[in-house]
């Protein structure tokens, strides 16, 4: 598959000396959903921000489509929309002249099949003719995914874009992004709804402290680090684990009723067949048995735990 973004060794520090990146590499592919996950503070949105022209990188180099968005950063931006967290509009300006007028910004000539095709699919057709300072947040927020889709980029950041925004609003973005990435459109999204980045993504990111710690598909991250738990239900309550099971990773869960036990997927064994003839032998009768696969945000919250803990090292 194409690399249409490029990130070489990015660095960007500010007065003072705080590190917001710290020598971040990263290829994009050109059509893919790559999500980027991180807690507050952890570099996305300067890593964003300085990928679209908007902050200086201390040091490195960004290209969008072989671009250098430095030297030739006219032809990078064109490639780029951006969905910024916050919603900054012209109050007295109608949806449908504030989105042509973006379009416009670009150079690209008027092209109102395009803009009404935006529109409509952002549910924002009727309101076309409504000034921004008329419509609610979650309008609001409409508008500025569809400034971004303006122009026709061929590479759509999309920062926090469902942040305090309506079930329907999320729902309908999501189904313009898909339809983007059938066009074959990149899609870089940050976003703490991680449901959400599991449901999509096709790669994941995760960033800590400005350091990229992996990139990886989202279907081998979950297959390699995820673990899965089995719940053993008792059909009489525990208050203690007993000695003949201390050496199984157990847990007591939902007051006593049942014990939890983790398991590496990737292991030649899971020990299951062991484990429940050792809970007979030790006097536990079990009623029933569930199993549950980790999620993509226990994964994302052991990894950004295990970079802190290093970091304190």
């Amino acid at each position: 598959m194409t690399t249409i973004v490029e990130i070489d060794d990015l660095k960007k520090v500010y007065d003072g000396g705080f590190e917001a990146l710290k020598g971040v590499s990263l290829d994009i592919r050109e059509g893919e959903i790559l999500a980027l996950l991180g807690p507050n503070g952890a570099g996305k949105t300067t890593l964003i921000s300085t990928v679209c022209g908007i902050t200086n990188a201390t040091s490195g180099s960004v290209r969008v489509g072989g671009h250098d968005i430095v030297t030739d950063f006219r032809a990078a931006r064109a490639m780029i929309g951006l969905v910024p967290q916050e919603i900054s509009l012209e109050p007295f300006e109608t949806v449908i002249r504030a989105v042509r007028y973006s379009r416009g910004l670009f150079g690209c000539k008027r092209d109102d099949a395009h803009i009404e095709k935006v529109l409509r699919d952002l549910s924002l057709w009727d309101k076309r003719n409504a000034k921004t300072m008329e419509l609610s947040g979650g309008m609001k927020r409409r508008v500025l995914i569809a400034k971004a889709l303006s122009h026709q980029p061929r590479v759509l950041f999309l920062d926090e874009p469902t942040a305090g925004v309506d079930v329907e609003l999320r729902r309908d973005m999501w189904k313009v992004v898909a339809e983007l990435k059938a066009s074959g459109v990149t899609i870089i999204l940050t976003t703490h709804y991680i449901e959400e980045a599991e449901a999509i993504a096709d790669r994941v990111g995760v960033i800590a402290k400005g350091e990229l710690l992996l990139i990886e598909e989202k279907t081998a991250l979950m297959a390699r680090m995820g673990r899965k738990t089995l719940d053993i239900e008792l059909t009489d309550p525990v208050e203690t684990i007993p000695a003949s099971l201390s050496g199984y990773e157990l847990e007591i869960v939902q007051d006593g009723a049942a014990l939890r036990y983790s398991y590496d997927t990737n292991a030649d064994r899971t020990g299951i067949t062991k484990l429940l003839s050792d809970l007979s032998g030790a006097g536990l009768q079990m009623s029933d048995l569930q199993t549950r696969q980790s999620s993509l945000e226990e994964i994302f919250v052991d990894l950004v735990a295990d970079n802190g803990k290093e970091e304190a090292a």
